[in-house]
């Protein structure tokens, strides 16, 4: 069963992305390109956009709650999020909706302030469960039918700096942030 949501226009998307106190993200295929490389002594790769990962810290400075929400348990994805101040990270979660009720109640939010980016099918009861649900560029068809949005970017080549950007813009607190660098 195939099951759609409407795609917001610009206006509805801005309005959505302001009420955002929460970004909660997947990790491979949205933070990362999806690759996973393993070498001969079982250790782990990921690759993850440095310019996403200072939309994150932009964010953080912003007020903006950020977590990760994972299928998979990766000691990768814990040093990722400690090095981006990720505090709610929730690794092996197949049924990803108990770690979305667990941020819900943890932080006292309703789900019209969260958003999620996922890009495959195992994201798509998060993104129905969502205030603003977000596919990548390169999602499959299925997750992108349930999004509200979807990026220009592809997961690991901007995707999340994309978001970032649009719920700081939305909420006001771009140029602020922006003029910190500006002022250096």
């Amino acid at each position: 069963m195939t099951r759609s949501i409407k795609k917001l226009s610009a206006k509805e998307l801005a309005a959505r992305a302001a009420k955002i106190k929460m970004l909660i993200l997947d990790v491979d295929g949205v933070m990362t390109d999806g690759s996973i490389i393993f070498d001969n002594h079982d250790n782990e790769f990921k690759v993850f956009n440095v310019r996403d990962g200072h939309g994150i810290k932009m964010l953080n400075k912003a007020g903006i709650g950020v977590a990760i929400i994972t299928g998979r348990k990766s000691s990768v994805v814990a040093r990722r999020a400690k090095d981006l101040g990720i505090k709610d990270v929730y690794q092996g979660f197949k049924v990803k909706t108990e770690a979305l009720e667990n941020l819900l109640e943890k932080h006292g939010l309703n789900t019209s302030e969260t958003a999620f980016v996922g890009d495959d099918v195992i994201d798509i009861p998060v993104l129905l469960n969502v205030g603003l649900a977000i596919a990548v560029a390169d999602a499959v068809t299925e997750a992108k039918s349930v999004a509200h949005h979807i990026t220009r970017n592809s997961g690991g080549r901007g995707a999340v700096r994309e978001v970032c950007e649009l719920i700081l813009k939305s909420s006001g607190k771009w140029k602020a942030l922006l003029d910190v660098y500006y002022k250096a």
